[in-house]
């Protein structure tokens, strides 16, 4: 019986000691260092990603797929039709590429027509439609 009270005893020591360790592990202080070209690097990536604006306009998809098809069918894109600007976009699992900046949804069927001939799965979208 008296083996029985010291090896409670002694548990509840040690289940004592490890509520303790958890209850001031978690209420240390923590000191990050890190370097100051990070600020400057996310300052950057802000200032790029706020550049790029989905607007009321409407874009046309040509592609979606893999990040390196799409950097690939966007500089053939751009090498062939020169006055139109275009972009990746990451939609999760995969990028698409879009095209264009139309006001109204004629303007980007009368692009459709020839970028179809091009890239024949190709479609309209409004980006801020969903």
């Amino acid at each position: 019986m008296k083996t029985l009270k010291n090896n409670i005893q002694i548990l509840l020591i040690i289940t004592t000691l490890f509520i303790w360790q958890n209850i001031f592990a978690k209420t240390r202080n923590i000191s990050v260092q890190q370097d100051p070209k990070i600020d400057h690097l996310l300052a950057e990536k802000r200032k790029n990603n706020a550049s790029i604006t989905i607007n009321d306009k409407f874009k046309i998809q040509i592609f979606f797929g893999t990040i390196e098809e799409s950097k690939k069918n966007l500089t053939a894109f751009k090498k062939e039709f020169k006055y139109m600007d275009g972009t990746i976009v990451f939609s999760n699992p995969s990028y698409k590429v879009w095209v264009g900046s139309f006001k109204s949804k004629i303007e980007a069927e009368k692009a459709l027509l020839s970028i179809k001939k091009k890239y024949p799965s190709a479609n309209i979208i409004n980006p801020n439609k969903k």
